[in-house]
This record gives C-alpha cells, sequence and structure tokens, in this order.
C-alpha cells in the first residue's frame, strides 16, 4: 500500500511559466521550420504545393516572420523570468544564478557523465548518477540562444536589408542569406532528430514525454532518472 501511495506522488519538475514558454516555442519553431523550408526549397513540387495552402510564397514569408517575432518575445520574456529568479531565489546574486547547483552552465560534472554515459552504453560502467540538468539538456538550452543570435540576426538583416546596408556592406546580406538557410536547415534537423530521440523517442519515454507539459513527474520516475537531484532534496528537507 506503501509503494503504491509513494508511487502516486508527483513532483513539480517546471513552473506554468516554463511550460507556456515550451509551447508557444513548440508553436513557433514548426511555424519557422515549415515556412523556412518552403522559401528555402521553393524550386521543389512540395515546397510550391505547400505554399499554396499557406496563402502562396508572400503567405508563407509573412508567416516565417511572424512566428520569428514571437521567438524574440519568448526570449524576451525567458531573460525576464531569469533575472525574476534571481532577485527572488538567488538573493539578487548573478553568480549564484550562473555558477549555481541549479545553474545551465556547463561544467566537470558534465563532462563526467558523458564519459560515464559512453561507458554505460557500451556496458562498460554503471548509469551515471544525473543531477537536474543533464549535459544533453544543457545543450538543447544555449542551442536556442545560438539560434537567438545567429539565426535571429541574419533573418533580421534579410528582412531589413535597406537598414543594415546603411552601415554595413551589401555583400553581407548575401553571406546572412547563405548562414540563416544553412544554420535553420541544420537547427530543424537537430530538433527532429537528437533533440526528440533523448526527449520523446527513448524507449521509457515514447512515444512522448509529457512533463513539459503538465510540469509533474512520479516521484519514483524522479528518483529513477535525477538520483542526484532527488537525494540532495530529500537530504535538505524540500521533498
Amino acid at each position: 500500500m506503501e509503494g503504491s501511495k509513494r508511487k502516486a506522488l508527483q513532483y513539480q519538475r517546471f513552473t506554468r511559466l516554463d511550460r507556456s514558454l515550451h509551447i508557444v516555442m513548440i508553436v513557433s519553431f514548426i511555424s519557422l521550420a515549415l515556412t523556412g523550408m518552403i522559401l528555402k526549397f521553393s524550386y521543389t513540387a512540395w515546397a510550391a504545393f505547400l505554399a499554396r495552402r499557406l496563402g502562396g510564397y508572400e503567405g508563407a514569408g509573412f508567416i516565417h516572420r511572424a512566428a520569428a517575432v514571437v521567438m524574440f518575445c519568448l526570449f524576451v520574456t525567458h531573460l525576464w523570468d531569469l533575472n525574476r529568479k534571481r532577485k527572488n531565489e538567488h538573493g539578487g546574486s548573478f553568480l549564484k544564478l550562473v555558477f549555481g547547483p541549479g545553474s545551465m552552465l556547463f561544467n566537470r560534472r558534465d563532462l563526467t557523465e558523458l564519459i560515464g554515459t559512453l561507458k554505460w552504453f557500451v556496458g562498460a560502467g554503471p548509469r551515471p548518477h544525473y543531477g537536474r540538468w543533464t549535459y544533453w539538456e544543457k545543450f538543447d538550452y544555449f542551442a536556442v540562444f545560438w539560434g537567438i543570435f545567429i539565426i535571429g540576426s541574419t533573418g533580421l538583416m534579410l528582412w531589413f536589408p535597406v537598414l543594415f546596408t546603411k552601415f554595413l556592406p551589401g555583400w553581407l546580406i548575401n553571406v546572412a542569406t547563405i548562414i540563416h538557410s544553412d544554420e535553420a536547415l541544420l537547427a530543424t534537423g537537430f530538433i527532429f532528430t537528437v533533440h526528440f530521440f533523448n526527449t520523446h523517442l527513448r524507449p521509457e519515454k515514447f512515444p512522448m514525454d509529457t512533463v513539459v507539459f503538465t510540469g509533474r513527474m512520479s516521484v519514483a520516475e524522479f528518483k529513477r532518472h535525477k538520483p542526484a537531484e532527488y537525494e540532495e532534496l530529500v537530504a535538505s528537507g524540500r521533498l
């Protein structure tokens, strides 16, 4: 009886704002990926077919830019939330936010867990004692920052070429076109392969990990997948 009660307990992993931002990101990213691929491969039959369903290439371009604005707003909102957490949860200390135990920055432990994971994959060692954030989760997180900086900045150059060529050489627009297009293709491929596998397609999560929508996971699952964080919370009396 006690075991069934323990399994029924839920751990709140993500806040409502975290979940809302991720849902908005899903819609925005899929819109950007779909319309971006249509524009990138506009010479193909499938792109022309999809473009006609979206009001033509002009319609696809409008959706693409609207989704980009949403993504920028989402990013700014996340930065605001980080600053709020700095004030409320870290005593106003920027260093605690960046280098504290719940930091998303890579550290020596991530390297140790990466090596341990590779050994675990081939049966040469036990499963690493993962904490709150694994190295692949941190990589996914900073991929958004990289994408906003590289894809976002080049996208703005393509959106407002007259403005940017007032103080930048015109040939940079051609460079921005190549970077924006190829980097976006790389990001789309990564999301729908590596990220989807790590998050949803693993045997224990298939067909979908719902924690990003509900914000909750069972305590039994939490203990199994994040043992270091679970033990830390229990030891500190917070769980």
